[in-house]
């Protein structure tokens, strides 16, 4: 009883102590062993009429929330968050902000699967058996979902992507230090240049993940700088983001199969086989005629984790031929996290070291 009295003094007398100026609710989530936390509460909403708009303010009025959720000591550079906020789009049932370490991004297919899952396992949104239909206002535009319900649980989310296309095949760039490549560029929510990982000795493995970061990072510099990229139906979404390492692509009786790495700025690696690098490499297979629509494709990451992609539409971007693709993939809820901020914190919106955070040289 001691002890009990002695906790519970302690307790109270922190509590009276603290001033909070902050408090942030957040379901802890995973798919493929990537990281995708959902805020379900603590922020009332963004001004904006689109979810577009929101993340822009966000990003240049608001960015304290993801600095204070994703920067340390409270984040990490491995994990990413999204922010559920209301819809003014009559088709959506929600809307959500997708915040990276670093900036943020139109469209992900892993926070997808993983808001998804949190919303229907939280009860924000009801959950029916056996499947559950939800559409969701991403800034890069409607998102519509199936997921797969037993006994409570979110089985698996398939999303209908946002349309996705080649911006150039066969494309030569000049990386220091490895000399001339030659690459892809697609649009699959997000803007990649793909690579061939076995043209550069990789396949795409645990013991590799460092090489990967410091290669994936050097030519996504130079592609960028060399090969210009703009979406034609919204010139805010550009420039070269993402290297995606593809190995080699195997026809198998259940379908083609292929693994992948994903480097995710400031340089680590994609835990998951990567929602819009699934849907990218989708575009470019397509484009070679590697694939048919309806055909199913089974991406892995580095960590043996799967999603499953097909092609659902063929369609035309801004004049562009393009395609939409179907995403599947399983999320776990890891934990629910208050997250406060002390008035007296002298490190209110974190920090970054080069140790972690790397910075291009």
């Amino acid at each position: 009883m001691k002890a009990t009295h002695t906790v519970v003094c302690v307790a109270s007398t922190c509590e009276s102590e603290m001033k909070l100026k902050r408090m942030v609710n957040v379901v802890g989530v995973h798919t493929g062993g990537e990281r995708n936390d959902v805020i379900t509460g603590g922020v009332l909403n963004v001004p904006g009429a689109t979810m577009f708009d929101k993340m822009k303010y966000l990003e240049t009025q608001g960015d304290d929330l993801r600095k204070f959720l994703l920067q340390e000591p409270r984040g990490s550079v491995t994990q990413c968050v999204n922010l559920v906020l209301p819809s003014s789009h009559p088709e959506a049932d929600a809307g959500f902000v997708i915040m990276e370490a670093e900036y943020y991004v139109p469209m992900s297919g892993s926070n997808t699967i993983c808001t998804v899952t949190a919303l229907l396992e939280t009860g924000m949104l009801p959950m029916q058996e056996p499947y559950t239909d939800v559409t969701l206002e991403a800034p890069g535009g409607l998102v519509r979902v199936r997921a797969e319900c037993k006994d409570g649980k979110c089985v698996n989310v398939t999303f209908s992507n946002v349309p996705c296309f080649v911006f150039g095949l066969d494309v030569p760039i000049d990386v220091p230090g490895i000399g001339r490549l030659t690459v892809d560029v697609a649009y699959g929510g997000m803007i990649y240049v793909l690579v061939d990982a076995q043209a550069l000795g990789f396949k795409i493995t645990p013991d590799e993940a460092g090489k990967l970061v410091e290669v994936g990072e050097r030519i996504k510099r130079a592609a960028a700088e060399q090969f210009p990229a703009v979406h034609p139906e919204n010139p805010e979404i550009h420039t070269i983001n993402q290297t995606l390492f593809a190995g080699p692509i195997e026809r198998t009786e259940s379908g083609l199969t292929s693994r992948n790495g994903v480097i995710v700025s400031p340089g680590r690696l994609d835990r998951s086989p990567c929602g819009t690098g699934t849907s990218a490499r989708l575009a470019v297979m397509h484009a070679r005629g590697q694939i048919q629509q309806g055909e199913r494709f089974l991406h892995r990451s580095i960590l043996d984790t799967e999603f499953y992609g097909e092609i659902t539409e063929t369609l035309s971007i801004g004049g562009k031929p393009g395609i939409r693709p179907s995403i599947t993939g399983s999320a776990w809820i890891t934990g629910f996290h208050q997250y406060v901020l002390d008035s007296t914190d002298p490190l209110p919106t974190g920090y970054t070291l080069s140790d972690l955070w790397r910075k291009p040289d």
